[in-house]
């Protein structure tokens, strides 16, 4: 059951399993499941149905169902299969006892394709697989039987069951529905159901030789498990036939109702794993947890909150029409989220240093900083005042533009929690005539706020303390593509022909203020004035401090959402 309450927004799957309910179809019973292959990792898509699945049963008073749909061993790890339960767990989710595995059916799946085979619904098929293809047809043509279709049913048991005893290579036989070949729906032309591969099982080892489509297995695996909603997404709209076709053909426990709504589209990313794996294989991405993808391993280490993406599917909502969701609605609830719940901290990522000429050389003063503005039980720190001190080298400009309202020469500005400071001096590198350091003087009777004699400036910067200041990694983080919907590969362009070069950029010697030291991996920290950040939880440690940018402080969707509330 899951571990979140909320009261969620009405949907057209919602309507029909209250329909259902009202009526006592399946016995008054609500089961749903989630049934992931373990063929990659999870990604944002993936959470809309874990959100979906989950809160309806959770809603309605039934069960969901946690079950692996392992049918395709070559393409299935372990690995997978740990870190989809680890996601679901993370996203706020527990299936209890209900963890099944396809794999678990694998000998009644079997029983159930004999079944097929004595009652003539099924045959053993020998063309190639290209052979199939050829003879399948188009949109536009129907297909031709197969020169096999007509075996009798003791050939086809006989010739099963050697197929299942190993006797038979890869792919010189195949196991078929027999069904029409001249049906409009090209998944109805005798699909195959069972294919020979002699691959190593991540559970069943080399038991078995031979194992069932994804199409055979799903809807039967639903079936024995007594689920009433199978929920997925709208590419399966036209395997639903074969999925009903399949369950009226044999004598099975219950029919559940398969229903479609649309799959989760992002901008600027890509969901299909086939592209996610190019990605990681091919080394444009450091792995499956690369802050950069939508698998919810790269969001949960870029700093993304299960609370963040749990409201992001519910704002979303479901339906049937394909549409593609801005980023930046998701960027906005992380920013909600984060918002509430980050600490402040000050860090200068681009360090630029300042000496205050006029401050006691050997004094310290350590100062009080807000944690969060937004929850004041989060109490206070002390940040350490110091004559030499970071800023950020964006917040000076020698010669700045009429709207330039940061430091310049001759020009005063605040200092976060600290005094006002002028700029005196500016001293640069002989050689490139780049600033390397700025002298100032500071005003002690500004102290934490406001000048005794009312004169005002026009900015705030933060800052560190260079003798107390800890060094840091900083990894900003921007869109993997620079096209919205780089899958569009029309006018012969592949999606990785869209990658964004600079969706990474690393800053070396970064200064963080000295409670950051002990940053724990994972920690979620607002760096004041520049975005809001998290320490990796692979690359960071107390001695070689790491940290992620989530997301930045700016908001598009913030007056968008803001306005619907007032709408409301």
């Amino acid at each position: 059951m899951s571990t979140v309450e909320s009261s969620p927004p009405p949907n057209f799957i919602r309507t029909i399993i209250a329909e259902d309910m009202r009526t006592n179809r399946h016995g008054g019973r609500v089961a749903t499941r989630f049934p992931p292959e373990p063929n990659g990792y999870l990604h944002i898509g993936h959470a809309k149905s874990i959100c979906l699945n989950f809160g309806l049963a959770a809603e309605f008073g039934g069960t969901c169902n946690f079950r692996f749909d392992d049918t395709n061993p070559s393409k299935e790890d372990i690995e997978y299969v740990e870190s989809i339960m680890y996601d679901v767990r993370w996203l706020g989710f527990d299936w209890g006892d209900r963890l099944y595995y396809a794999s678990d059916y694998f000998e009644q799946l079997y029983g159930y394709a004999l079944d097929l085979i004595r009652a003539g619904k099924a045959y053993v098929c020998s063309l190639s697989a290209e052979e199939i293809r050829d003879y399948r047809g188009t949109l536009t043509q129907p297909g031709k039987d197969s020169p096999y279709r007509n075996r009798s049913v003791e050939e086809n048991l006989d010739l099963f069951r050697r197929m299942r005893a190993g006797e038979f290579k890869d792919g010189e036989h195949v196991l078929r529905a027999k069904i029409d070949m001249a049906s409009p729906n090209l998944n109805m032309r005798d699909p195959v159901l069972y294919r020979i591969r002699r691959v190593n099982h991540h559970r069943t080892g080399d038991r078995w030789v031979i194992y069932p489509m994804y199409d055979f297995a799903h809807g039967l695996s639903d079936a024995i498990e007594g689920i009433t909603h199978s929920i997925c997404t709208m590419e399966y709209e036209d395997h639903r036939p074969l999925y009903d076709w399949i369950l009226d053909q044999l004598d099975v426990p219950c029919h559940p109702q398969q229903i479609e709504f649309a799959r989760l589209n992002l901008s600027y990313t890509v969901m299909s794993k086939r592209r996610l794996l190019q990605l990681v294989e091919k080394g444009y991405v450091r792995g499956w947890d690369d802050p950069r993808l939508p698998t919810l391993a790269g969001m949960r280490r870029r700093g993304f909150t299960p609370e963040a993406i749990r409201r992001f599917c519910e704002l979303i909502g479901v339906g049937k029409k394909e549409s593609t969701v801005d980023l930046a609605l998701l960027e906005y609830c992380v920013r909600e989220d984060l918002n509430r719940r980050a600490p402040r901290v000050m860090a200068v990522v681009r360090p630029l240093k300042m000496v205050v000429v006029n401050y006691p050389e050997d004094q310290v003063e350590w100062l009080d900083a807000v944690n969060n503005p937004e929850d004041p039980a989060m109490g206070t720190r002390k940040v350490p005042f110091s004559r030499e001190l970071y800023i950020e080298r964006e917040d000076f400009m020698e010669d700045p533009p009429r709207k330039f309202f940061r430091l310049a020469p001759g020009r005063e500005v605040r200092l976060r929690y600290a005094y006002f400071v002028r700029c005196i001096d500016v001293i640069k590198d002989e050689r490139t005539g780049e600033v390397i350091e700025l002298r100032c003087t500071y005003d002690p009777e500004t102290r934490g706020g406001g000048a005794p004699d009312g004169r005002q400036v026009k900015a705030t910067l933060h800052w560190v303390s260079a003798p107390h200041a800890v060094e840091a990694e900083v990894r900003l983080y921007d869109k993997l593509f620079l096209k919205a919907n780089p899958a569009d590969e029309k006018n012969g362009t592949d999606f990785k022909d869209h990658i964004n070069p600079d969706s990474l950029q690393v800053l070396q010697s970064c200064k963080v203020e000295p409670g950051l030291a002990q940053a724990t991996p994972g920690s979620l920290y607002q760096f004041e004035r520049l975005g809001y950040f998290c320490v990796d939880a692979v690359d960071s440690s107390p001695g070689a401090l790491v940290f992620n940018r989530t997301v930045t402080l700016r908001d598009t969707w913030a007056k968008i959402v803001n306005a619907g509330k007032q709408k409301e």
